[in-house]
């Protein structure tokens, strides 16, 4: 049987002083809950990842997951690829970490899997990869690194391997970016969240996740030198982009 996540209230209680956010302990227990209620569409754009990794992991090549959290899209491909690819899941937050491997181990996981502490502002080893996912990890990477990690990435992929970018974006112009944050706003007061959640935690990632428009993010992985780029998933300001080298 499955269990329920444990319930997101990091935010509930009123804060003196909102610190940034970070990965930590409580996020972690919590942030299974926080995505599925904070995320639109989390599941299925989850679905349609496994969907499609399907079509791209090559027997024999590495998969990675960069920001990898608590396993969640690592147990959702596993089912959709060969049983020789390997899977390597990179997080910053040990705790995150820590998560993540007690999950596998309780859903019996059972392929060949790496783990791994690094912070990819710094970048990470890539090697022989088929598919790298980002799912609402680059707008946590500042800026500055972000077309370097795409360059490490384009260059560990195979030929025809491709990356999974999903993203929280800004609007194309100030009107619709307005009218996309209320809608999502309102999408979470439906989830649950109160209005002082709401608030306290968009203080709280200000300073810590940082949006690019959605043709941004196009041009970015146009630049990196990726051939096909296209749009699999939009809501909003949230979209999913898959890219082929």
């Amino acid at each position: 049987m499955t269990r329920e996540p444990v319930r997101d209230e990091v935010f509930r209680d009123q804060q003196e002083q909102v610190a940034d956010f970070r990965f930590g302990s409580e996020v972690a227990q919590v942030f299974d809950d926080m995505l599925l209620r904070s995320v639109p569409f989390y599941a299925e754009m989850q679905r349609m990842i496994a969907e499609m990794a399907g079509d791209f992991a090559v027997s024999g090549t590495n998969v990675y997951d960069l920001g990898c959290s608590t396993g969640t899209t690592l147990l959702h491909l596993h089912p959709h690829v060969p049983k020789d690819v390997r899977f390597v899941g990179v997080d910053s937050s040990p705790e995150m970490i820590g998560k993540c491997r007690q999950k596998l181990a309780a859903a019996g996981f059972d392929r060949p899997h790496d783990i791994v502490h690094a912070d990819l502002n710094q970048g990470c080893d890539i090697s022989n990869a088929s598919i790298v996912l980002l799912v609402l990890t680059l707008q946590f990477i500042r800026p500055l690194y972000r077309d370097k990690l795409l360059a490490r990435i384009y260059e560990g992929l195979n030929e025809n391997g491709c990356v999974f970018l999903v993203e929280k974006v800004l609007g194309e112009d100030s009107l619709f970016n307005r009218l996309f944050i209320d809608y999502y706003y309102d999408m979470k007061r439906r989830n649950g969240y109160s209005q002082l959640e709401i608030s306290q935690k968009r203080e709280a990632l200000e300073n810590v996740l940082v949006p690019y428009k959605l043709l941004e993010n196009r041009e970015m992985l146009l630049r990196t030198g990726f051939r096909h780029v296209d749009v699999f998933f939009k809501w909003y300001n949230f979209t999913g982009m898959v890219a082929v080298k």
